[in-house]
């Protein structure tokens, strides 16, 4: 989010020149299934991504952008390898970005094909590289991947589109090596002004890799690089979204929706406050409209104080608990009800955020 940058528009969304980070994501469907992929990428919405992109391997996954595009509102970015025919086709039916490797779509001429046809439509390309596709020069050159290497073969790919007259650029250079990717973006931040496109690739499952998405990513961002983002996990694009966006409120760069907090276990603890929490947050994804912090405490004594900050919270107890609300106790209710409870007071919070609107 670097101030200094380039802004790029990307279809009706702008990154760049300190605009707000923008969260991406990617499709598993085949995008030749227009009505599988549709429905994936509104529900990607609902939940927040501002960006999506869709694979095409094929001329038919091109031409079902056409068709794709007419059912969502956000962005839509065509990946294309080897076949810059791909990237044409994919410019022609209505792609708002364009994310190829010029080094691997043909040559020189090729390149120019791809760079004219997307300026003629007005729209950006995204380039760059992964670590575990690095040429094999630059890893002979470097002795291995390393910062330098990638930062090297990413500004080789500018430089091609640059010679064809196309500076509508994104980059990214991404490894599966967190502090490999810090560096290299720290290096990078320093030589060009094109709009970086960050996130920690083949991050692995949910858990291992929300782990290192949010190490990596939370160093790039807490020092102003970045300007879109994507947790990259083996798992549904949909923990993609609700990470990205937990790492953005985390950093305090994305206000709004629905936080939770909770205690840690302790021999205080009298209820199945793990169960609780992991339920209650099952349901909180439900009031994500809200702008309010809820709290989850395991014990009545301490809980309502310790999570005064909390705009609404419940504290258990042995067979009964608290629910609260800006640190004041509202009642007290049987354990089992807890969760119900906490329902009914969000449903109360979403009626008068309603009423004051």
């Amino acid at each position: 989010m670097r101030a200094g940058t380039k802004i790029v528009t990307i279809g009706g969304r702008v990154i760049g020149g300190g605009n707000p980070v923008l969260i991406q994501s990617m499709c598993n469907t085949k995008t030749e299934n227009v009505q599988a992929t549709t429905e994936q990428i509104l529900a990607l919405e609902k939940l927040g991504c501002d960006i999506i992109r869709v694979a095409v391997p094929t001329p038919e996954a091109a031409e079902a952008i056409r068709e794709i595009r007419k059912g969502i509102h956000i962005p839509l970015v065509a990946d294309i390898h080897f076949d810059y025919r791909l990237a044409l086709a994919s410019i022609a039916a209505g792609a708002d970005k364009i994310r190829i490797n010029p080094g691997n779509i043909g040559g020189e001429e090729n390149v120019r094909a791809v760079a004219a046809a997307a300026k003629a439509a007005g729209i950006p390309i995204r380039v760059g590289v992964n670590s575990g596709s690095l040429e094999k020069n630059l890893v002979e050159k470097y002795g291995g991947v390393t910062p330098e290497g990638l930062v090297e073969s990413a500004l080789d790919k500018v430089r091609m589109l640059e010679n064809a007259d196309f500076d509508n650029i994104v980059i990214s250079i991404k490894s599966s090596n967190v502090m490999l990717s810090v560096k290299a973006h720290e290096m990078i931040r320093d030589l060009t002004d094109y709009p970086l496109h960050v996130g920690i690739t083949e991050a692995g499952t949910v858990n291992m890799g929300n782990i290192k998405s949010s190490a990596g990513i939370g160093i790039l961002l807490y020092e102003g690089i970045g300007d879109t983002i994507r947790v990259s996990l083996t798992g549904d694009p949909a923990e993609e979204v609700r990470s990205a966006k937990a790492i953005l409120r985390a950093l305090g760069l994305r206000k709004g929706g629905i936080e939770m907090v909770s205690c840690p276990t302790c021999g205080r603890t009298q209820i199945d406050l793990i169960g609780l929490a992991e339920k209650t947050e099952k349901m909180l994804a439900e009031y994500d409209d809200l702008n309010i912090k809820v709290a989850v405490m395991g014990c009545v004594v301490n809980g309502p104080g310790e999570a005064r900050e909390a705009d609404l919270g419940i504290a258990g107890g042995k067979g009964e608990g608290l629910l609260f609300r800006n640190g004041t106790i509202l009642r007290k209710v049987p354990e089992e009800g807890l969760l119900d409870a906490l329902r009914e007071e969000l449903e109360r919070v979403r009626t008068e955020a309603g009423n004051a609107d």
